[in-house]
């Protein structure tokens, strides 16, 4: 067990990684109790080096870390790392690159649209994790040598698993199809909520103006209120109170004291008079303060059945594929093939086109049928 707790220890670790043409990464982080992940521990493995590194020792500096994530000659592979991301983005102001998720590359071969960490190393390496330190509090110090050896094995069995993986992904022609859907890790918005965008974690139930423009400025609010004070959103004000606050938009303090799920009192605070001032603004004119929604076009009346049969059309064709249903088309996607011509969706495009887009089109138009053949569902051209 190597566990940097030195700069020194560090730099001289990021030295051996950087000889290596890809190194497996993990984090270990906290996050129940603030709004940005306190950072715990860093493991990483690349050749023959293996490390945890940790960002709570005192003196310790990460930047010969942070330099090596974004060394772009290092292929940096991660499992499901949308949170890590968000920690690297956070400390780095830009997204390392490149990357390569393991469950995109699983999926890509229909191993499951999310699958687990655990359940990839026992396909690939036959190795059962013990998941007794699953639960640990990361942030406490010492940490035993069974909880390091368990985080120190998420990057080992990655480092293993990493080559067999891509050898599968070649074999089956599939690297290009994983590859092109992990460009959207690369969107830094993806990872850090803006306040003024945070109306756009919730969910719309109406579209006049003042009730958008009301909860926007709730929602921008209690956004910059969280970041500022370090502390969960739902901390601050949970969404139904959001809502509450969308439905009736309160400019005083009786109007804001009414409001259910608001703390009694939290109108005379400094926090609830800013909510106040902020809401008196964007009432004056809800026109302008209001959000810019796009509006979908409704789905004609009576496609359901149709939709119906492009579900067991996707599900056909990713059984005889080998690869998730999640990753060819989106229930959305479905029901804009069935109400429309050419829809712009992901479906049509590219690998998915070619693999079930074609086939969909035609099933819509009526010259392919499905059937059932010895309790199997085939195609069949009409």
């Amino acid at each position: 067990m190597n566990l940097i707790s030195s700069t020194d220890a560090l730099r001289k670790a990021c030295e051996n990684l950087a000889k290596s043409e890809f190194i497996a990464v993990d984090t270990e982080f906290m996050r129940e109790s603030t709004y940005w992940p306190e950072l715990c521990l860093i493991q990483a493995a690349g050749g023959d080096e293996e490390v945890v590194i940790d960002p709570l020792a005192e003196g310790i500096d990460l930047s010969p870390f942070w330099d090596l994530l974004k060394n772009e000659s290092i292929l940096k592979v991660l499992h499901a790392p949308r949170q890590d991301m968000e920690i690297f983005v956070q400390r780095l102001g830009s997204v390392p690159a490149p990357i390569f998720d393991t469950q995109t590359a699983a999926m890509a071969l229909g191993l499951g649209d999310q699958i687990a960490y655990d359940a990839l190393v026992r396909e690939f390496l036959d190795i059962h994790i013990d998941k007794g330190s699953r639960f640990t509090d990361w942030s406490r110090r010492p940490l035993s040598d069974k909880q390091l050896s368990y985080a120190l094995s998420d990057v080992t069995h990655l480092r293993d698993l990493f080559p067999q993986l891509m050898a599968r992904l070649e074999k089956q022609g599939r690297t290009a199809w994983a590859e092109a859907e992990m460009q959207a890790f690369y969107d830094a918005g993806l990872y850090d909520t803006k306040p003024e965008d945070a109306w756009r974690r919730l969910k719309l139930r109406k579209m006049k103006p003042s009730w958008l423009a009301a909860l926007k400025t709730a929602a921008h609010w209690r956004e910059a209120e969280a970041r500022e004070r370090n502390t969960p959103r739902n901390r601050i004000m949970k969404d139904e109170a959001l809502y509450a606050i969308a439905q009736s938009g309160p400019t005083s303090e009786d109007g804001l004291a009414q409001i259910r799920g608001v703390p009694k009192g939290f109108e005379r605070s400094r926090a609830g008079k800013s909510l106040i001032e902020a809401l008196k603004t964007a009432m004056s004119d809800p026109k302008a303060h209001a959000p810019e929604v796009e509006k979908r076009k409704p789905l004609p009346a009576g496609i359901g059945p149709t939709v119906e049969l492009l579900k067991v059309l996707l599900r056909h064709v990713s059984e005889a594929r080998g690869v998730s249903p999640r990753m060819i088309a989106t229930v959305s996607d479905l029901e804009q093939i069935a109400a429309w011509d050419e829809p712009d969706v992901q479906a049509l495009k590219g690998w998915r086109r070619e693999v079930f887009g074609e086939e969909a089109l035609k099933l819509k138009r009526g010259e392919t049928a499905l059937l059932i053949e010895n309790g199997e569902v085939v195609t069949r051209p009409v």
